[in-house]
């Protein structure tokens, strides 16, 4: 049984300010400015925005895998209650796996090639403890709960099929009993059949084991069947989060309208699709004021100039001129 049953309403991850830079010859980058959020037990909360946004370098940061050249720089996060040594490789090994652990994408660069499926399950267990039988009995059990004949144990990971071996990573991230799984586009490169069954796997494992689950994604369309709250980022920040319910009906920020409006609809009215205009800021060219201002179809000249902090409104948060503007002014008294 997961730990997280322990207390279902306890708040298993909190991040707060959370900053990281990266090492680029002779200069420094900011990746991720400011991020703070909060991961209850069982929620699944999805972090959402193109690629570059900063999701997978706010998920590593949380799991201590940052890549060498990147070193957080700023802000912590706290695992009830206690403070994660997320910049020590070494002090994290004993969270992970047994508290918080990864399903990577594409699990053929994941799983390694010359070893058989059942050791490579088997080794987080063997990491934390447990003997050799015991584990290879455990991975055997993981096999059959996502679907796998444990027979299929003996199989090396170019014998399977891609959506067998996202499964098997699957199996790799409950082998301990964590409280957080951290999915990082888990089914990128499945077809949709087996992204279909991959998430719909991953639904099941959360329910069963009251897992916490903060999926990284950049389509929303996985996120309305799958997700608690949604949290959108963009050039390394969060410009809005609320409720799955909330952020479909009534999305505040632009580029979370225009997200949705890039989402194929399978309504009969046949909407014409909108992509969104323009490229993403890159880490060494980021614009002055706020970052999505040169493509916002809503953009005002403050934009230009102060980037807008965000703020509590609702069940969620946004960061808008626009929206501060407009909600302000509904607060205006109207005089006859």
């Amino acid at each position: 049984m997961s730990k997280s049953s322990q207390n279902p309403t306890a708040s298993l991850l909190s991040i707060d300010n959370l900053s990281v830079d990266y090492e680029m010859k002779a200069i420094s980058l900011r990746a991720i400015h400011d991020i703070s959020f909060d991961l209850l037990a069982g929620q699944a909360v999805a972090l959402v925005g193109e690629s570059g946004s900063g999701k997978t370098t706010t998920a590593m940061s949380i799991a201590g895998l940052l890549s060498p050249n990147a070193r957080v720089n700023g802000g912590e996060v706290r695992y009830r209650g206690t403070r994660l040594p997320i910049n020590d490789d070494a002090a994290m090994r004993p969270y992970r796996w047994s508290e918080i652990s990864v399903v990577f994408q594409g699990a053929m660069n994941a799983l390694n090639p010359v070893h058989r499926i059942i050791k490579q399950i088997a080794e987080p267990c063997m990491l934390n403890g447990m003997s050799r039988d015991d584990a290879r009995a455990r991975a055997r059990e993981l096999l059959e709960l996502v679907g796998i004949p444990a027979d299929r144990g003996a199989s090396y990971p170019h014998e399977l099929s891609g959506g067998m071996r996202q499964r098997v990573m699957i199996a790799m991230a409950l082998a301990c009993s964590p409280s957080i799984v951290i999915g990082d586009e888990p089914t990128t490169a499945l077809d949709v059949i087996n992204q279909a069954q991959v998430l719909k796997l991953l639904v099941e494992l959360r329910s069963k084991f009251n897992l916490a689950l903060l999926l990284i994604t950049h389509d929303l369309s996985v996120v309305a069947e799958t997700c608690d709250r949604v949290m959108i980022m963009y050039a390394g920040r969060i410009v809005e989060d609320g409720t799955v319910a909330e952020i479909f009906a009534e999305p505040k920020h632009p580029y979370t309208r225009l997200l949705i409006e890039s989402i194929p609809s399978p309504a009969k009215d046949k909407r014409i699709i909108r992509p969104i205009p323009g490229d993403p800021p890159t880490l060494v060219k980021r614009p002055s004021g706020c970052p999505f201002h040169p493509r916002c179809p809503s953009a005002m000249s403050i934009c230009m100039i102060e980037d807008p902090q965000l703020e509590r409104c609702g069940q969620g948060r946004v960061a808008c001129h626009l929206h501060r503007s407009l909600r302000q002014a509904d607060k205006v008294p109207v005089h006859a």
